[in-house]
């Protein structure tokens, strides 16, 4: 099932933040991001401006690859560009490193063990907050306890790194940029060509379909069940694998609520999209059964 009805904008400020484009009219000019498709995701920066920088860098830590886009003010030079976003490439491998359930000396681990409460590191204790308020908004389908081993916060980690590395983009003067891991991203801001991230997010499981077309200033799309490793989403009511639907897609303002949103509506089917009504500023693009 695709959900593809006009959105509800309550999360926009002086300018739509989300905007659905028709898409003949944006096949014509070429999208800045792909999420989803088989080929590569980024196109080739174009120009900036005189008065930007661009680039376009490319990190792996031990559990994902990460693309950042910078379209930066030049009075920040390229040295103070570099800097900013070598802050914000050791905030991602941080949080690997740091937070990462599979290592066994990561505050994860030691907080599973007991060695450590949430209280003694202010970040993990912003995790397992967020953790337990999508638990609650979700009505026990996104479940970090809900796991073998304990605590696991991982249908909402990466997208938590993103936004952490993001927010150092933005310390350091960079308004515009987009972020990129597997089928999740962050935008912020305007693209090199001085107009909206231009966005086509094909379908998760059918690539004969054509993208939804978007154009975003802010914003974040999460996506579950695209790694092609069935049973990698438990349900936490049984403890067995989620097995309703082939991939989940979500888009909000904050990448780690719609990753585990996504994680959720991949766990509990067709019945978790009552969680995007009642003017939620998420809401589902695809919720894609299995066949």
């Amino acid at each position: 099932m695709r959900i593809d009805e006009q959105p509800r904008q309550r999360w926009v400020d002086e300018q739509p933040r989300t905007r659905w484009v028709d898409q003949s009219a944006f096949a014509s000019r070429r999208p800045d991001l792909r999420l989803g498709a088989r080929s590569h995701r980024l196109d080739t920066l174009g120009g900036a401006a005189v008065d930007r920088i661009a680039v376009q860098h490319t990190v792996r830590t031990g559990t994902a690859e990460y693309s950042l886009l910078l379209n930066a003010p030049s009075w920040l030079g390229r040295r103070g560009v570099g800097e900013a976003l070598a802050d914000a490439v050791a905030e991602l491998r941080a949080v690997d490193l740091t937070y990462g359930p599979t290592r066994p000396d990561s505050l994860v681990s030691r907080l599973r063990r007991g060695e450590i409460s949430p209280e003694s590191y202010a970040p993990l204790a912003d995790l397992v907050d967020r953790c337990a308020a999508m638990r609650a908004a979700t009505d026990g389908w996104f479940d970090a306890w809900a796991v073998p081993g304990g605590f696991d916060p991982g249908g909402l980690l990466g997208g938590w790194a993103v936004e952490r590395a993001a927010a150092r983009l933005r310390a350091a003067g960079i308004h515009d940029y987009a972020v990129l891991t597997g089928a999740d991203l962050v935008v912020r801001g305007h693209a090199p060509h001085g107009g909206p991230w231009r966005v086509a997010v094909h379908h998760p499981t059918d690539p004969r379909r054509a993208p939804l077309a978007l154009e975003m200033t802010a914003g974040a799309v999460g996506t579950s069940g695209v790694s092609g490793r069935r049973g990698h989403v438990v349900d936490p009511h049984t403890g067995e694998p989620a097995d309703q639907l082939d991939a989940a897609t979500v888009i909000g303002p904050d990448l780690a609520v719609a990753d585990a949103y996504a994680t959720a509506l991949y766990a509990a089917g067709p019945a978790g999209l009552a969680w995007f009504r009642n003017g939620s500023d998420y809401r589902a693009l695809f919720a894609h059964r299995r066949p």
